[in-house]
């Protein structure tokens, strides 16, 4: 009895509420009310005027300051590579405009890309475990001071893939051997076939792309992107340094899972290989050729906007 009488003078007294407020809100304080609202709206639609003006002077700096960086950006690539060989690979999806963006740069800084190579999931697809272990077995004896010290497929077939790329014949054309790897790789699905390669490469350009992300799929489930990629670009990115001398990792920004920001999470990879970030903006990309300039002159480093990083841009070499 007690819970009901309560309940009731409850709905009474929001009724009673209820009424005075429309009583009081169609008469006395209808005026004020109306100019309280109207206020409001004047003050917003200032507010949302200034921020429109603060909006634009933003963009107009930002371009401004991209415009910029492109002047000097053109100065400080042109001639840094100047006759140097240069193969670029790329390891999983990466998009056409990043893909052309470094390629760009890359020419403007006197390179000669030798090869473009892209690699397959076949990489990283737990399915085809068993045939990656089983090529890397084969291939290891035939690698000689190539090969790695770990058992790891992936470092084998990641110090296979540098020397068919980066190995010569005491000149600047490939070796036979460098050619026949080639052969194994695309033979067993791992490397998509592309235009011939004649030169043997002096140094290696990795392409990442942003670390997998969880897809929603047709029927609304949420599946987790494949596991595992990123340990096996990081092999292959310590065996193609280690075969090639000169490596350069290069991917978007940082962010957990990616491959450039386990690279710098390893000390002991970081020592060895040097990486890029941000190459999805024009800083990042111009940065790809000083870096591959950089290690070639025996210098390491990891370039970007981070707080990780070593250096937001690479040093001069001469």
């Amino acid at each position: 009895m007690i819970d009901f009488r309560y309940h009731l003078v409850s709905l009474i007294s929001v009724f009673l509420a209820l009424a005075v407020g429309i009583i009081l809100g169609a008469g006395p304080l209808q005026g004020a009310i109306g100019e309280t609202l109207t206020e409001q709206v004047d003050a917003l639609r200032a507010e949302r005027t200034d921020l429109r003006t603060e909006l634009d002077a933003t963009q107009t700096a930002l371009d401004g300051d991209e415009r910029f960086i492109e002047a000097a950006g053109t100065q400080l690539v042109t001639g840094s590579l100047e006759g140097t060989r240069v193969a670029v690979v790329q390891l999983g999806e990466v998009s056409q405009d990043v893909h052309d963006g470094v390629l760009n740069q890359i020419d403007t800084a006197g390179a000669t890309v030798v090869s473009k190579s892209v690699l397959t999931e076949a990489w990283t697809d737990a399915a085809e475990e068993s045939s990656r272990e089983t090529l890397a077995g084969g291939l290891r004896a035939n690698l000689g001071e190539a090969a790695p010290e770990q058992d790891d497929p992936s470092a084998v077939l990641g110090a296979a893939l540098a020397l068919a790329l980066t190995g010569s014949d005491g000149g600047t054309d490939r070796s036979s051997q460098a050619t026949d790897l080639e052969v194994q790789l695309e033979r067993f699905g791992l490397v998509e076939p592309g235009d011939e390669q004649s030169q043997a490469a002096e140094a290696v350009v990795l392409l990442v792309g942003p670390a997998g992300q969880p897809q929603e799929t047709a029927d609304g489930a949420t599946e987790e992107p494949e596991p595992g990629a990123e340990d096996v670009w990081l092999s292959v990115a310590r065996a193609v340094q280690g075969v090639s001398g000169a490596a350069v990792l290069a991917g978007p920004t940082t962010e957990p899972g990616d491959v450039v920001q386990a690279v710098r999470d390893d000390e002991e990879i970081a020592a060895e290989v040097s990486t890029v970030s941000g190459i999805d903006r024009l800083v990042g990309r111009i940065n790809v050729p000083l870096a591959v300039a950089a290690r070639l002159g025996g210098v390491v480093g990891q370039y970007g906007l981070e707080d990780d990083a070593t250096a937001v841009l690479p040093p001069a070499v001469d």
